[in-house]
């Protein structure tokens, strides 16, 4: 097994921030974004190292329509930089408490040509419009052999749950196009607490073979992520060429007081060790929606791979900062 350097993260690295994504850039930055409390703007932060993301240089780049279809809960913001520009995928409803086929959430994608991601200005590119409508949001992109690919959550109703993995290619970074692959559905128990989900997807691509872990069942403390895999010289919008882990490979450590970790993304430590980024609690979620619960707080910690070429991500980590505050 190979090993990591075990840099010293303090964490959680951000507060009240679920959906963390963090994307380090030839810059040297840590461009950091996740779920806002309150759901109602896009905020980026950035830093040269993960430890100072908490108090770091922060901008809200967009903010929530008064009305229509970008006006509500804003969610899992995403920042990718995709041929010389900036891209931040997210999702937004046009409603805060009704949630029905023609009242939730959709996705969405904001531009910005500028070199720097604080400057310039974030167009609109709309809505991403995949083959049918419904339900759909955590849509993350990727490159592979000169493509683009977008894998996204959404529902079908013919299919028992509240959300499926889907994967496509994309015509540009607002477009998809060609065959969308059904390409995971939450089937075993572990994916089925509370609420039937797969969500959340972020991709790792190593040893030969394409990653994409997920997160499933309620947002509470059984939340925990999945590991889907494919060789990458495979037909990605294959169904056959995918594979899928029938256990969590990530989930509640009752011992560290972390509970629910998810909605994860992947970055590179100080001396290119491989980071996982994600959210958790630090205690279960005592009443009421979880979702209106804001004590999910970014976590940072460093994972190994086996002898197959697998990620192996652990056990969630202790915080270790000697007070939490909130935002």
């Amino acid at each position: 097994m190979a090993k990591a350097n075990a840099e010293t993260i303090q964490n959680p690295i951000v507060y009240e921030r679920a959906d963390p994504w963090v994307y380090l850039h030839s810059d040297g930055y840590y461009y950091f974004t996740g779920s806002v409390p309150g759901y109602q703007s896009i905020e980026l932060r950035r830093a040269k190292s993960l430890n100072e993301l908490e108090d770091a240089e922060r901008k809200t780049v967009w903010q929530a329509h008064e009305s229509g279809p970008m006006s509500e809960l804003i969610w899992a913001p995403e920042i990718h930089f995709i041929a010389d520009k900036w891209y931040i995928y997210f999702a937004a409803s046009d409603n805060e408490e009704i949630r029905n086929e023609n009242h939730h959430h959709r996705m969405f994608v904001i531009e910005n040509n500028a070199s720097d991601p604080f400057e310039g200005e974030w167009e609109e590119k709309g809505q991403v419009i995949t083959q049918f409508e419904s339900f759909s949001l955590d849509a993350t992109v990727f490159e592979h052999q000169e493509k683009l690919y977008y894998v996204w959550a959404q529902q079908d109703p013919r299919i028992p749950g509240n959300s499926n993995l889907y994967l496509s290619e994309m015509e540009n970074p607002w477009t998809l196009k060609g065959k969308q692959l059904l390409l995971s559905i939450p089937e075993y128990p572990w994916e089925q607490i509370g609420f039937m989900v797969n969500e959340g997807p972020a991709v790792l691509k190593r040893n030969g073979k394409i990653f994409i872990t997920y997160s499933g069942s309620a947002t509470d403390e059984n939340y925990a992520m999945g590991l889907l895999w494919t060789d990458e010289n495979s037909d990605l919008l294959n169904g056959f060429s995918w594979h899928k882990s029938q256990e969590p490979v990530f989930q509640t450590s009752e011992r560290n007081s972390q509970y629910g970790p998810g909605h994860n993304s992947f970055t590179k430590g100080a001396d290119g060790e491989d980071i996982l980024v994600y959210h958790a609690r630090p205690e279960k979620n005592q009443v009421g929606d979880p979702l209106a619960n804001p004590n999910r707080h970014a976590v940072a910690q460093p994972f190994t791979w086996d002898e197959k070429g697998f990620p192996v991500f652990g056990e969630p980590v202790a915080n270790n900062k000697l007070e939490m505050k909130v935002n």
